[in-house]
């Protein structure tokens, strides 16, 4: 399925998105990370950089795969996702930075401040949008994503 905007996701990639609180994604070949994020309107939403999570590459990339896990710890789907950096100043930001920053758990100060901290600190507000078609069922890789522990 593809709409207006270019996404292209299934009703299983659609669903897990709108459950979404932690994803794995994998830029340029490198081990897949766990990093939280939050659903909008059919994407996942990151926060990556000082005083948030650790994400190298990601705020350059164009292209990452996102695998999504279920509560009983299994993958559940993976997909290629577009990636999109939201930068201050523009509306789009004004828009989404405050709702991501409400999501945000123990960050001291109110989503205005963290939302300044943001952007003073240069830390990047990504969205990952569904590009691809789903991974799923026998078709899932057969390795861990893990990134290797030591």
């Amino acid at each position: 399925m593809t709409d207006e905007d270019g996404r292209r996701g299934t009703p299983l990639v659609d669903e897990v998105i709108k459950k979404a609180a932690v994803a794995w994604v994998t830029v340029a070949g490198e081990p897949a990370r766990g990093l939280w994020c939050a659903p909008l309107e059919g994407a996942l939403l990151v926060v990556s950089g000082p005083g948030e999570q650790a994400a190298p590459g990601l705020a350059e990339a164009t292209e990452v795969h996102v695998t999504m896990r279920g509560d009983h710890g299994g993958r559940i789907v993976t997909w290629s996702a577009r990636v999109d950096r939201l930068l201050p100043g523009t509306e789009e930001w004004e828009t989404v930075a405050p709702l991501v920053a409400g999501k945000r758990l123990n960050a001291p100060g109110s989503s205005a401040d963290l939302v300044r901290r943001w952007a003073d600190e240069g830390c990047a507000l990504t969205r990952l949008t569904p590009a691809g078609d789903a991974v799923s069922g026998e078709a899932l890789p057969t390795g861990s994503l893990a990134e290797p522990v030591g």
